[in-house]
């Protein structure tokens, strides 16, 4: 494969390796360094005494040692390696904490949501990232970047999900570094005054001011949570459905800022600044200029994550195109990809974001130019037509995989809302950017509010129907990590093949597709031999599941509010059929009694040791005399329960010694299907 030849792609290669390495094989700081430190001295040597750097011995060194300084980046990235983390530090369940806020998060139904870095705990110096959540019940003041406070509380573990294939909060919180939360309350702190400022702070002031000057024009309500996501990277007023419809249309990305976005402000800047070319150093004044620009508007956005992930990988495409050299332009994106790894965070490697935005720009640099050798049409019409087709089509293919694997659904009629959009989006974000400078200087028209609000409102509905389009949605695809990866295998051979048809690669492709069937089939085969049955958690609903092969019966009181669930359960599970049934009270289960005792509080009529109860809807019994007439072997209490109830029976049962499990704390209940 030729671009393994290229330097800066095996280097990000063995940089991703290390990382992996790292993540799922923790090194202390001292020996990542250690190792890091001996290898960078052998390399030395060999370069002092050999000089030179084709030589095997200095090729192999090298790659060694980019390996070591991923697991060193990962090491040095992880607050818990470090002696002043609050998990070191902390003795006493109630603390006072010193925190600054460093991000605001999409708020919840119920609560708002904050990360914040840990300044000092009890009056000592400290570190580490904990997630603060601030119910609306008790909001005062909401929260800004930078705001500091003064807690006095104990802190929580996030909790794992309580069902099975449902997203883990908990895992994605801990590949932030975050593995703790605290609940603020309205006695439990203030806020400190005259906090000290940072960029970032500095920016979200400057992103809350636009949104204030925007919210006084007479912009649409959803127009204008629209335009918030598109220039500001605002996304907390989107409403559920408009979510929705950009997610079922296929381009959800429009209303991230993301690669798409800082790609076609560069296209525009390059357009715009084009007449710097003809003074002397033109090119580089234009680079210069270029570059500030796409910082300024990152600064603009807030400097999140994902913008500054997206302004980084851009600068280096924009040094590429001043080089004009395309050739280099995976290069380019390569190195990319190492600096935004080594110097901003390894973790990003792991976040779905940063794969998507990267596998569709190397897909477009890599397969766009295939598709133009395909057909160029004369007709210039029909030539800016497809070629806009080929840019979707080849990020699609690229984020094909990724897209399976995490939301496991594919939108058919993703060209139509991407032919359609794209090409306006460029209008919308040149013509965005001059709204919001008008607006802050007061001298915004009238008229251009309404053009604006009018083009935002074509893209809602031009969206919304490619949305409706049901049939062309393919849903509920079950696609696992082994898949994801012989996917991109398939898709990569299929790219070769294409460049070059060869027997070689007739072999490679061919043996992708046949490995895909052989482990698809080995899966769905495997599923085939399981039998579960399983006590889920919901509040207020009652579900037990019943897996049985490829088929899934579903036993609960209310099968609309369990239906999402379900749905991903069987996504997950690969199974063919869901049937709903209304749960009963009496079940017998592999030769196992099986007794569902809900508010009718109405006792079982066995004649035998009851093998399982399970408790739902608070049932008003007095479970002791229960206990000693019925014997029941082991006690289930769903999420359907009062949380006072829940505390009375564990104190029975702990006195009575009777397993008891509650699905709120422990999660959902597999059966065992042996006797006591």
């Amino acid at each position: 494969m030729k671009l393994l030849r290229f330097i800066p792609i095996k280097l990000t290669a063995f940089l991703i390796l290390g990382i992996v390495i790292g993540t799922y094989f923790p090194f202390t700081i001292e020996q990542a360094f250690i190792v890091t430190s001996i290898l960078t001295t052998i390399l030395a040597i060999i370069f002092i005494k050999i000089k030179d750097s084709k030589n095997i011995a200095f090729g192999s060194i090298t790659f060694l040692l980019t390996i070591s300084i991923g697991i060193l980046s990962v090491t040095l990235s992880n607050p818990n390696n470090y002696a002043t983390h609050y998990s070191k530090l902390k003795k006493d369940e109630i603390a006072s904490w010193h925190l600054k806020i460093s991000e605001v998060l999409r708020p919840t139904a119920f609560s708002n949501r904050y990360l914040v870095s840990v300044q000092s705990l009890n009056g000592k110096k400290a570190t580490g990232k904990i997630l603060i959540s601030q119910s609306k019940n008790d909001i005062q003041t909401l929260l800004q970047v930078d705001d500091e406070l003064q807690i006095v509380s104990a802190i929580e573990t996030i909790k794992a999900p309580l069902n099975p294939h449902q997203f883990n909060y908990k895992k994605y919180m801990n590949g932030l570094g975050i593995n703790n939360q605290i609940q603020l309350k309205t006695n439990n702190y203030i806020i400190v005054e005259n906090p000290k400022r940072s960029i970032f702070g500095y920016a979200s002031e400057i992103r809350n001011i636009i949104i204030e000057k925007l919210k006084k024009e007479r912009f649409g309500k959803e127009e204008l949570s629209v335009i918030q996501a598109l220039l500001l990277g605002q996304r907390n007023n989107l409403s559920s459905e408009t979510y929705d419809d950009y997610k079922n249309a296929g381009a959800v990305h429009i209303l991230a800022l993301s690669g798409l976005h800082i790609g076609i402000l560069l296209l525009i800047l390059q357009f715009v600044l084009q007449p710097l070319t003809y003074l002397p150093r033109g090119k580089n004044i234009k680079l210069i200029f270029t570059v500030i620009l796409l910082w300024s508007f990152a600064l603009l956005a807030g400097f999140s994550s994902s913008i500054v992930r997206s302004v980084t990988m851009f600068t280096f495409v924009a040094y590429a195109m001043h080089l004009n050299r395309p050739s280099n332009s995976i290069n380019i994106l390569a190195l990319s990809m190492f600096f935004i790894l080594l110097v901003f965070d390894p973790s990003l490697l792991f976040q779905v974001g940063f794969q998507m935005s990267y596998a569709a720009v190397f897909a477009i640099v890599w397969i766009y130019p295939i598709l133009q050798k395909v057909w160029l049409p004369n007709n210039l019409i029909f030539k800016k037509i497809w070629q806009l087709l080929a840019v979707s089509l080849a990020a699609q293919l690229g984020v094909l995989p990724i897209s399976l694997f995490y939301f496991h659904q594919f939108p058919g009629l993703f060209f139509i809302s991407n032919i359609i959009i794209v090409p306006a989006l460029g209008v919308i974000l040149g013509m965005g950017i001059f709204i919001i400078i008008l607006s802050l200087t007061n001298i915004l028209p009238n008229f251009l509010v309404i053009i604006y609000n009018s083009i935002i409102t074509y893209m809602n509905s031009v969206i919304k129907w490619v949305a409706t389009q049901e049939s062309f949605i393919f849903k509920n695809i079950s696609f696992d990590n082994n898949q994801l990866v012989l996917a991109y295998f398939i898709i990569i051979s299929l790219v070769l093949l294409y460049n070059n048809t060869n027997l070689k690669r007739v072999i490679y492709l061919a043996s992708s597709v046949l490995l895909f069937q052989l482990y698809t089939f080995y899966v769905t085969h495997s599923i085939q031999q399981h039998t579960h049955l399983i006590v889920a958690h919901q509040i207020n609903n009652s579900i037990l599941l019943q897996h049985n092969g490829g088929n899934l019966v579903v036993l609960t009181r209310d099968s609309l509010k369990s239906d999402q669930f379900t749905k991903n359960y069987a996504v997950a599970e690969r199974l063919r059929s869901i049937k709903n049934l209304t749960i009963k009270n009496a079940y017998l289960y592999k030769n196992n009694s099986v007794y569902i005792m809900d508010s009718s509080a109405l006792y079982p009529p066995v004649e035998h040791p009851l093998d399982y109860l399970i408790l739902s809807q608070s049932p008003k019994i007095n479970l002791d005399r229960f206990i000693d007439s019925i014997l029941p072997k082991k006690i289930i209490a769903d999420g359907s329960n009062f949380n006072g109830y829940i505390k009375r029976w564990q104190k029975t049962c702990l006195q009575k010694e009777i397993p008891f499990h509650y699905t709120g704390e422990k999660g959902a209940y597999y059966f065992n299907t042996t006797s006591y």
